[in-house]
């Protein structure tokens, strides 16, 4: 069954958690008047509740990921992307991986103190720290919470270094604040672009900065001496691996110096959103590009293996792995390795951060 677009959002349903159960259900049939239908015919809200989390640095021990600790200052994504690895991750707060993933965000309030306290600590080694490592740190609501931000100038008071990954504008807002980790070899902020496509995009990512806007930021820090890298993630066989020749050359000629991707992945119910968003809203070529998904990963949907699960396996995960590399020399993209400097660090400690 084909479900009917919701207006705004990435997902049009609420898959069953594996770890409940108990699960929404519609109405029964004659029932309906004394329900509360929560989905179809009316606007649905974000709502956003406090997590309590008494820390912050969360510890990675994938032996594929570029960092060790990470900060997500969000728990849930209102940029609603339908293939977003990290949707499962809500099941554990007893949420949907769906459109409670989109809807029902936890904010951490108190991200920027438990930063420091946990950077001031003596066991604390400095290294750089991912921001975010799930779901996007600068997505809408930080405009106003400012969270993102209290959690730059925590790491700048530090100097520890830190590294940025956001498909959303806003990121533009804390130049002040990157103008002077830069000056000290401590941030690097990489744009996520998944295609050119603006049509695409508001289907696909609809609450994320459309195409353009992210060349632009591009384009804006690094004219301010902030180092930009592009991540083409996640790469959607017969979808937007074409793309991959122009995302890199739009984005070297706003200034990114270096570049990456991935491709997607679908675990557990993601599968089963992004299937139904296939079906949806592109039903002419939805069972071509699962094929393709199929073919670098091994007959399946999705991967969770070391070594695989990013860049797939096959002649078509190595067909797309060549036009990347080739696009990048032709471009002369990550002509050098980007390291920031932790010489710098200072374990201080400062005044008591104002919460809002």
């Amino acid at each position: 069954m084909t479900r009917a677009t919701v207006k705004g959002r990435g997902a049009s349903f609420n898959p069953k958690n594996r770890f409940e159960t108990l699960a929404l259900e519609k109405a029964p049939e004659g029932f309906s008047e004394y329900f509360e239908d929560p989905e179809e015919g009316r606007s649905i809200l974000t709502k956003f509740y406090v997590d309590q989390s008494r820390s912050i640095l969360a510890k990675n021990d994938s032996p594929d990921i570029g960092f060790t600790y990470s900060v997500n200052p969000y728990r849930g994504c209102e940029h609603g992307c339908i293939y977003c690895y990290a949707r499962p991750t809500h099941e554990y707060l007893g949420f949907s991986s769906g459109l409670d993933f989109e809807t029902k965000i936890m904010v951490k309030p108190a991200a920027a103190v438990l930063l420091d306290e946990q950077l001031s600590r003596s066991s604390w080694q400095p290294q750089t720290v991912m921001l975010s490592g799930d779901t996007d740190c600068y997505q809408p609501i930080e405009k106003k919470l400012q969270i993102t931000r209290r959690c730059l100038e925590v790491f700048l008071e530090h100097r520890n270094p830190v590294s940025i990954v956001t498909k959303n504008a806003l990121v533009q807002r804390d130049a002040d604040i990157l103008r002077e980790l830069a000056s000290m070899n401590l941030v690097t902020v990489t744009i996520s672009i998944t295609s050119l496509n603006h049509d695409l995009i508001r289907k696909m990512e609809p609450r994320t900065s459309i195409p353009a806007k992210r060349l632009e930021t591009i384009n804006t820090l690094t004219k301010q001496g902030i180092p930009v890298a592009i991540n083409a993630c996640p790469i959607i066989p017969g979808l937007n691996d074409v793309e991959i020749p122009s995302i890199l050359e739009a984005s070297s000629r706003c200034g990114a110096r270096h570049a990456g991707y991935a491709i997607v992945r679908l675990p557990n119910s993601v599968k089963d959103l992004f299937v139904d968003w296939l079906k949806r809203e592109l039903p002419d070529r939805a069972s071509t590009i699962l094929n393709r998904i199929r073919e670098v990963r091994n007959g399946k949907l999705t991967c969770a293996d070391f070594g695989k699960r990013l860049n797939g396996e096959g002649q078509l995960a190595e067909t797309i792995e060549q036009l990347f590399q080739t696009s990048c020399k032709r471009l002369s993209l990550n002509e050098s390795k980007l390291t920031l400097s932790t010489s710098l660090f200072r374990r201080t400690t400062t005044p008591q951060i104002n919460l809002f």
